[in-house]
């Protein structure tokens, strides 16, 4: 009477679905630089902690007897587990079967993690490899027919954006739906060298287009972390991949219904870092390493940034203070003299959304010379990525603080927060603001005078020379056009006063904002 026999057929075929592809297929995976999925999960998860759905789903063939002669497993691996501590939903592409291609899918597993996190309401892990569930041609040939495509689950995709954290990791060769998997995401990372992403891979590029190309040279890493900015951010190995999936999901919520998980504060809210009062030259020409202001200012080691090598006016990524999680902006003045250019403003949007989304304050470190000049700057579309970037700090209704530590110049610069909102502002004794820099501005405006001078450079020095003596933020600060002129060494304690309220202005009842995040 007992059910013994079945339940030792599932563990038969719970150990057929562990065999993946096969041992050779397995072999080729190591043997270009990659961990199954399996052995992902594993690494990725807290020991012991993954629960795995659906580990039956496969292909199956029987004799006469109907007894089971052959078992192929999905290529999609699913489950729930914890990272942590904290529970989380993680999907992955087995490339071993079929490089996780379409023809290899049985059911809908991806699409029901999408359900399962939005239900649960805990953030989702994408490990891609593959097509990700994308087409094959050998499709056809086993239905007999071709078809109108369509977007498996894409509404559960497109609204999780606006509930849960999502993350996005190129794991492999990754293209269609795969790599739109991967990119519709909070944060998206690749693997130097044994990862790539691209809309088609090369034999289907070289067919549809003429083009020979490699798949690094397709769509590696330097491609899209360092160009097109299509991913986030790199990394030397899938190990540090799992290690930066954790360090993100750290800063934020399970869900929108949650305000984000302050740790243990371990550093001294009220520590002052002489570095501070010195680190901006007086030289205006001079540049200086940002990155060490915010070492400086928030919790020692718990700046995570995201997207370094794009975008690189602006530095974008998350921190703490006094244990409270935040989001970071800073113009990097090394490059492009920290003028938003385009890529600077799309990197802006994804943090500000990012943050506005999950409940983040943002702290907004000022030097800003306004948006990018030039004839490539205006070919490049500046205009509409700025303009976008200010739309989205606008839209944005998380607390925020600016602390204008040099230039504010121009639109750009007045897109340091909403200025129809309760606009935090703290300046250091460096700020340097206005329409445009006067520099720019006298040749504008001075022309005919400086043309009709016998010596035009002269008179364009004695024209700047005069009005420099209004430059001070001093004055600015008699007319209350700024609040309160700080020292620099006061940054730190200031914030962390700051974020105890910042935290208390969130609304006592969480949720989703109007607008799902960008991707």
């Amino acid at each position: 009477m007992s059910w013994q026999p079945e339940l030792d057929e599932i563990r038969r075929r719970e150990a057929l679905a562990r065999e993946m592809g096969g041992a050779a297929n397995i072999q080729r995976q190591h043997d270009a630089g990659r961990l199954t999925v399996r052995e992902r999960i594993d690494r990725l998860l807290d020991p012991g902690s993954f629960h795995e759905i659906g580990t039956l789903a496969g292909r199956a063939t029987y004799d006469d007897g109907g007894q089971l002669t052959a078992f192929t497993p999905s290529n999609f691996v699913l489950g729930t587990g914890r990272i942590d501590s904290r529970p989380v939903v993680v999907g992955g592409d087995d490339f071993t079967v079929r490089g996780g291609a379409a023809d290899a899918k049985v059911g809908d597993k991806m699409g029901h993690g999408e359900k399962l996190a939005r239900g649960l309401r805990i953030p989702m892990v994408r490990l891609v490899d593959g097509t990700g569930g994308g087409g094959s041609v050998k499709t056809i040939e086993q239905i007999g027919r071709t078809y109108v495509p369509a977007n498996p689950a894409w509404d559960q995709i497109t609204a999780m954006l606006g509930e849960v954290p999502v993350i996005g990791a190129c794991l492999g060769p990754v293209a269609g739906l795969g790599a739109v998997r991967v990119v519709t995401s909070h944060f998206s990372l690749m693997v130097r060298g044994t990862s790539q992403l691209f809309v088609a891979g090369p034999p289907v590029v070289e067919r549809g287009v003429g083009e020979k190309v490699s798949k690094e040279q397709l769509g590696g890493y330097e491609i899209h972390t360092r160009g097109s900015g299509a991913v986030d951010n790199e990394v030397a190995s899938e190990e540090e991949a799992f290690q930066t999936i954790r360090g993100f999901l750290s800063y934020l919520p399970a869900s929108v219904w949650e305000a984000p998980p302050r740790q243990k504060p371990a550093d001294d809210p009220s520590r002052r870092d002489e570095e501070l009062i010195s680190i901006i030259p007086r030289d205006r020409r001079r540049t200086y390493d940002v990155r060490r202001i915010l070492s400086a200012v928030f919790d020692r080691e718990s700046f995570f940034e995201i997207g370094y090598y794009y975008g690189r006016p602006l530095v974008t990524g998350l921190a703490r203070l006094n244990g409270y999680p935040v989001g970071v902006m800073a113009n990097d003045p090394r490059h492009g003299g920290g003028a938003p250019n385009a890529p600077a403003c799309d990197k802006m949007i994804r943090l500000v959304d990012i943050c506005d989304t999950f409940h983040l304050p943002v702290v907004n470190f000022v030097d800003n010379p306004g948006f990018l000049i030039g004839s490539a700057a205006e070919r490049a579309g500046t205009l509409r990525a700025g303009a976008r970037a200010l739309v989205a700090v606008y839209q944005a209704t998380t607390p925020w603080i600016s602390i204008l530590i040099r230039r504010c110049y121009g639109v750009a610069g007045a897109g340091h927060g909403n200025a129809q909102s309760l606009n935090l502002r703290y300046a250091w004794p460096s700020g340097d603001w206005g329409s445009l820099p006067i520099e720019g501005g006298v040749q504008a405006a001075y022309k005919r005078d400086i043309e009709a001078s016998p010596d035009p450079a002269a008179r364009r020095r004695e024209i700047e020379d005069a009005l420099n003596q209004f430059r001070s933020p001093l004055r600015t600060a008699e007319a209350f056009g700024v609040e309160q002129i700080i020292d620099p060494r006061d940054t730190r304690p200031l914030l962390c006063d700051w974020i105890e309220g910042a935290y208390g202005m969130l609304p006592s009842e969480l949720g989703p904002k109007a607008r799902t995040t960008r991707p």
